[in-house]
């Protein structure tokens, strides 16, 4: 098996709003999906540099950091002032580090015996493409485009407007002892370099916004760590809040340590509610915006690194949420939204994204994650306070949710360019029946009714806590209502499963997906059909040895290389794992928490991405097969190993009432994990759990300011989240 040996073909790097796509030479190409990148424009479309004309040779190059970048070159035979220069002459490093504007340092020295003329020439354009072109390759020309040189200044600046919407790119070099020129479309650095000599560049790129904000770098020469600035202090902070985690399995602490870094890094700052109180992007490149599904399920994944991430995902999905109908945007009152974004097409009311509320399972997730977010926290305060959100969402769940009044969750876009399918799996083609047909909307996806009988229950106990004991008891009766309804109405027993969901006639769509294993985590199945449905799911067709597949093989839609028809997510196995535990599944959930920690090994830097082929493991494939348009780092794969871990651990939390619960049933491969700065309250706790030969493995705890009970349970029922 390959070790950390597979990655995306482009490198990326980030910082706050901004993102920036490139090859490994640094190279942003015209005819691929890169680009300099902020508010989901491109500002940046073309990026090369030559040296007397030609390019150089690639040594070696690597990211650094997630905002840094760093390439070693040398020269092929060139051509200077009529005589000939050997190759590997000259050494050039390119450094590269972004924060929210672009810096990048040139670096050449003369190893040659002779002294050398050169011509340091660097193009740039720009296209101001909306990031939806970018992805679709569907690019077209807007609007104007101009540019202007300032030589007294050295500043190139490039302008752009259509319609409602403008920008521009402002690019200007320092300290460097050269003029720098502008012609033909690029920036050109002239100058003699002695035997011996180095000479050097700064360039810095800068996005211009709408309001005329220029986003400036916020890092110095080759910054690449132990800076000082804002962004770095909020990353270190993040850093010093997260749990920490180590353990017998050094795969486990390399993916959690990962996975910790990214999720800091996935931050758009403009979006916090505080310094405390943020939410994470919900991945690169496509995905640099505020999401509500992605956003809801990374922060309950998260909820053991930090339960702050889920208040401020609460907190900042609440100011969006809507209150009146907009059928072109499939708005209706108390939904939460699913993507806002803020590019050319959005602006200029092509696309329906400002925001778009086009999710079916958003508001009900918002319910849940507000439970979990007390669960750990114990802050009833906090919960008051998003309870006017929640209200909001529990009206929409028995009104527009309920499109025909049967008691079942149903979606059908009314937005003239809304999507067709409104669940995790929104592509186009993911719904399908059994014969690889699309299915037609309205469709009651079995996962939706789920998540609300989850939701329902989890409020009940709320509402209990704030002493509305006839609102909870109504709550757990509708609750029970849809178990009872969803076990008569989805159950396969020929395939030991539920099906995918219902049709528009409300005909039952028998097909074998991941889908159904979402009911584990919602508690919603009994414990025989649950028990059959894990089994289900790690049968052959459906358990890739790398994880589970989104969509059976034996199905005649399957497509291992389709991005929901067969591929495997590690989030999505995250939640089946959790949910297989709530039924003493905890074999097969470490099946799973296995397969995807051996898939992270396999990938660079232990990075899980959003997806990756469906292809049996051995069979088809040694190792795990990229799939080409994921999205590297994505915030709910880096949440995915937090999950896994608190479903091994079998994590609850209660701690208004100082209660937490736990049931470690730890497998051969994980001997021992010790979780530092577990937040609890307002503890923060040191957990050690050791295999000692027994079924559970031994707790000890150490850290809580008052008394703490920790309970050993597994029971299927007991209520989530208190």
């Amino acid at each position: 098996m390959l070790q950390n040996a597979i990655g995306p073909p482009d490198l990326t790097i980030n910082h706050g709003r901004t993102f920036m796509v490139f090859d490994r030479k640094g190279d942003i190409r015209p005819d691929d999906a890169h680009g300099l990148f902020a508010e989901d424009t491109r500002f940046i479309s073309s990026h090369q540099f030559r040296l007397n004309g030609c390019a150089c040779e690639l040594l070696t190059a690597s990211t650094l950091t997630y905002f840094a970048y760093q390439a070693f070159f040398t020269n092929p035979e060139l051509e200077s002032d009529g005589s000939s220069m050997a190759p590997n002459s000259l050494g050039l490093v390119l450094s590269r580090t972004l924060g929210e504007g672009l810096h990048e340092d040139y670096d050449l020295t003369n190893y040659a015996s002779v002294p050398v003329r050169l011509q340091l020439e660097i193009r740039l354009e720009s296209d101001f493409a909306d990031i939806f072109e970018v992805k679709t390759e569907r690019l077209r020309r807007h609007g104007h485009l101009a540019t202007s040189w300032d030589p007294t200044a050295t500043t190139l600046t490039t302008s752009f407007a259509w319609e409602r919407f403008a920008r521009g790119v402002r690019v200007r070099a320092d300290r460097n002892d050269s003029p720098m020129d502008y012609a033909n479309g690029c920036l050109t650095f002239s100058f003699d370099l002695a035997p011996g000599a180095s000479w050097h560049t700064c360039l810095y790129v800068e996005p211009v916004l709408a309001n005329g904000e220029v986003l400036v770098t916020s890092y110095d020469c080759y910054q690449f760590e132990h800076a000082d600035t804002p962004m770095d202090r909020k990353e270190r902070h993040w850093r010093t809040e997260a749990t920490s985690l180590r353990s017998s399995y050094p795969v486990l602490d390399q993916v959690w340590e990962r996975s910790v870094e990214d999720l800091g890094a996935m931050r758009m700052y403009v979006q916090d509610v505080s310094e405390e109180l943020w939410v994470p992007v919900a991945g690169l490149p496509w995905f640099v915006a505020l999401f509500g599904r992605d956003s809801l399920l990374t922060a309950m994944q998260a909820i053991i690194v930090n339960p702050t991430l889920a208040w401020g995902a609460l907190k900042r999905l609440s100011t969006y949420q809507a209150q009146q109908h907009d059928p072109g945007r499939d708005m209706e009152p108390g939904k939460i939204l699913h993507e806002l974004r803020v590019g050319p097409l959005a602006t200029n009311g092509l696309i329906p994204h400002r925001p778009y509320f086009g999710t079916a399972d958003a508001s009900i997730l918002f319910l849940i994650t507000l439970s979990e977010a007390y669960g750990w926290s114990g802050d009833l305060d906090m919960v008051r306070s998003c309870l006017p959100a929640a209200e909001a969402c529990l009206r929409w769940i028995d009104t527009e949710g309920d499109r025909d009044g049967d008691g079942f969750q149903e979606y059908a876009t009314r937005a003239p360019d809304g999507y067709r399918n409104m669940g995790w799996k929104d592509a186009g083609d993911a719904i399908v029946d059994s014969e690889g047909r699309l299915v037609d909307p309205p469709i009651a996806l079995v996962e939706l009714q789920g998540y609300v009988f989850d939701a329902k229950r989890r409020m009940a106990a709320i509402f209990e806590r704030l002493g509305q004991l006839d609102r909870a008891a109504e709550l757990r009766t509708q609750a029970e209502t849809l178990r009872r309804r969803v076990e008569e109405a989805f159950w396969i027993e020929s395939e030991g499963t539920y099906g995918l969901c219902l049709d528009a006639r409300k005909r039952l769509v028998s097909t074998v997906a991941s889908n159904a294993g979402h009911l584990l985590w919602s508690g919603l199945p009994t414990v025989e059909r649950a028990r059959r449905v894990t089994a289900r799911l790690l049968m052959p067709d459906m358990f890739s040895g790398w994880g589970i597949r989104t969509l059976s093989r034996l199905h005649p839609a399957y497509n291992p290389y389709e991005y929901q028809r067969g591929s495997v997510w590690p989030h999505d196995n995250s939640l089946i794992a959790k949910g297989m535990v709530r039924y003493g599944g905890h074999a097969a959930a470490a099946q799973v928490a296995k397969a995807i920690l051996d898939a992270a090994a396999c990938f660079q830097g232990y990075r899980l991405p959003e997806l990756f082929a469906g292809l049996q493991r051995w069979e088809e494939c040694s190792f795990p097969v990229q799939y080409s348009k994921a999205n590297v780092p994505q915030a709910w794969a880096a949440g995915a190993v937090f999950q896994l871990v608190q479903a091994l651990l079998g994590l609850e939390a209660d701690a208004a009432s100082t209660m937490l619960w736990a049931y470690p049933v730890l497998p051969d491969w994980l001997g021992d994990v010790r979780i530092s700065g577990l937040h609890f309250g307002a503890d923060r706790l040191e957990v050690d759990f050791r295999r000692d030969g027994t079924k559970l493995a031994r707790i000890e705890v150490r850290g809580a300011s008052v008394p703490l009970g920790v309970h050993l349970s597994d029971a299927a029922f007991r209520p989530s989240g208190l």
